[in-house]
C-alpha cells in the first residue's frame, strides 16, 4: 500500500483522501480478540481518524477493536494481493507498533509485522532417524506435499531427536541418542536448517542431553525444546525446556513444569503460542501413558498440566491451518494407533477422531504448503516410509506410497516462506 506522509496535513492514501495524524501513541488493552483503546484525547468518531498503537498482546482469531468506546470494529490488514483480511498474530505480534485507520468499514492496520505471512511455511523435511542403525539422511517435502528421495546430510547420525521452526523460515534439529553399544549415549547437539532445507554441521549442545523430547515454534519466530528422558539402566524422565531465539541460539535448561515424560508431541497454535501433549514415562510395565497437555505462551512460558482429551499415548504433533494443531498416531502398549486429536486456535484439544491410514508408532510430522501438514514414516512390525497428508481443515488422507528409506524416530519441521 503506497502512502505519503505529510507532518502537517497528515497521510494521503492511494485514493487521494487524506487522514489527519493522530499523534498519541497508545497501548492497547482488552484481549487478543477484543482490543480496547483509550487515548488521552478521546475520539468522537471513527471517520477520517488514524491512531498509532502498541499492541499489548498478539492478535487472536478474527479480532475487533473498540476505540474510545465508539463500538467494536473488525481489525484487518491488506495482504499482498490487495485483499482485506483479519489480522492474526503473524501480522500483529505482541509489542508490535502500528498505525491503524478507519476505512469506513473496518479498522485497518497499515504496517503489519515484517515476519508476517498470510500462510505458514511452505516446505518441510524429515531427517535423521534409525532402523537398526542411525541414519544421517533427509527427505525434503515440496509445497505440494511431495516427498523427495534420500539426501545425505551433515551432522551426527542419531535417533529420537526433535525439530521445530525458528526465524519464520528456518528450523533447528536437536537432542536424541545414538545406537552405539553398550551405552547408547544421549546427545544435546543441534543442527540448524536453512530456508533452503540445508542441514548444517553440529553445533555444540546446550542443556541436558536427552532423547525423545518435543520441539515446536512459539512467539511467531522462536522455538522451544521440552521434556524427554535420559539414561539407559536407570531412565530419568524430565520436564525441563530449552528456548531457542529467532537466531537459532539454544538457551540453557529452564526448570520444568508439568509431568516429566517423553515421546510426546508439540505444535504451535493460535499463530504464536504452543502446546505440548500426551507422552509416556513407562513404555514398559507398568505402562504409564498421558493425555496431559501443557500450553505455552507467546513468551515461551510453559503452563502446568491440564487434563487433555483422547487416548493417552506416545504420539507426535504438528500445526496446520495456520493457527491450529493436530496430534496423531502413536503407541500405547500393546497397540500401534492411528487416531488424531485436533487442537483449536484457542488451545482446546478435541476428543479422538477415528484414525486414517496405517497405525504406527514413532513417526514424525510437519507443516507444509502454508496451511497443511504431513505425517510420515514410523514403525509397525517393520519400518515404513508411508505418508499421510493433512488438509487445512485437519482431515487426514489415506496412505501415500512412501519415498526414501523406511525408518522411525526421526525429526521433522517446516521451513521456507517460498513455495
Amino acid at each position: 500500500m503506497s502512502l505519503q506522509l505529510d507532518p502537517t496535513n497528515g497521510i494521503t492514501l492511494p485514493d487521494g483522501s487524506t487522514l489527519p495524524r493522530f499523534l498519541s501513541a497508545v497501548t492497547t488493552a482488552g484481549t487478543s480478540t477484543a482490543y480496547t483503546v483509550t487515548p488521552a484525547v478521546a475520539l468522537t468518531t471513527y471517520t477520517n481518524q488514524m491512531i498509532f498503537l502498541r499492541f499489548h498482546t498478539s492478535a487472536g482469531q478474527s479480532p475487533t477493536m473498540n476505540i474510545s468506546a465508539l463500538g467494536a470494529q473488525n481489525l484487518k490488514y491488506i495482504d499482498g494481493t490487495g485483499t482485506k483480511q483479519f489480522v492474526t498474530g503473524l501480522q500483529v505480534p505482541t509489542n508490535w507498533s502500528a498505525w491503524v485507520y478507519y476505512d469506513g468499514t473496518d479498522l485497518v492496520v497499515l504496517n503489519v509485522s515484517g515476519t508476517q505471512s498470510s500462510a505458514g511455511t511452505q516446505k518441510a523435511f524429515f531427517a535423521y532417524g534409525s532402523t537398526t542403525v542411525d541414519l544421517s539422511i533427509s527427505n525434503l517435502v515440496s509445497s505440494q506435499g511431495v516427498v523427495a528421495s534420500d539426501v545425505t546430510v551433515a551432522g551426527t547420525a542419531r535417533t529420537a531427536s526433535a525439530a521445530g521452526g525458528y526465524g519464520t523460515d528456518k528450523a533447528i534439529i536437536g537432542y536424541g541418542y545414538q545406537l552405539i553399544a553398550p551405552n547408547y549415549p544421549d546427545v544435546s547437539i543441534t543442527n540448524k536448517v536453512s530456508n533452503l532445507g540445508v542441514i548444517a554441521a553440529d553445533t555444540t549442545g546446550v542443556g541436558t542431553a536427552r532423547e525423545s523430547p518435543a520441539c515446536t515454534t512459539y512467539g511467531v519466530d522462536k522455538a522451544i525444546f521440552g521434556y524427554g528422558a535420559y539414561g539407559l539402566v536407570t531412565v530419568t524422565y524430565v520436564s525441563l525446556t530449552n528456548l531457542v531465539s529467532n537466531q537459532g541460539v539454544v538457551a540453557t535448561d529452564t526448570t520444568g513444569v508439568g509431568s516429566a515424560r517423553y515421546a510426546l508431541g508439540a505444535a504451535s497454535y493460535g499463530t504464536d503460542k504452543a502446546v505440548f501433549g500426551y507422552g509416556t514415562s513407562g513404555p514398559t510395565a507398568p505402562y504409564i501413558y498421558y493425555n496431559t497437555i501443557n500450553l505455552v505462551t507467546n513468551q515461551g512460558v510453559v503452563a502446568s498440566d491440564s487434563t487433555g482429551a483422547g487416548t493417552p499415548r506416545a504420539t507426535i504433533a504438528t500445526s496446520y491451518g495456520v493457527d491450529k494443531a493436530i496430534f496423531g498416531y502413536g503407541y500405547a502398549y500393546p497397540n500401534n494407533l492411528s487416531m488424531t486429536n485436533l487442537v483449536s486456535n484457542q488451545g482446546v484439544v478435541s476428543a479422538d477422531v477415528t484414525g486414517v491410514g496405517t497405525a504406527r508408532s514413532v513417526p514424525s510430522a510437519a507443516p507444509y504448503g502454508g496451511d497443511k501438514a504431513i505425517f510420515g514414516y514410523g514403525y509397525t512390525t517393520v519400518y515404513i516410509n508411508t505418508t499421510n497428508l493433512v488438509s487445512n481443515q485437519g482431515v487426514v488422507s489415506a496412505d501415500v506410497t512412501g519415498v526414501g528409506t523406511a525408518r522411525s524416530d526421526l525429526a521433522a519441521a517446516g521451513f521456507s516462506l517460498t513455495a
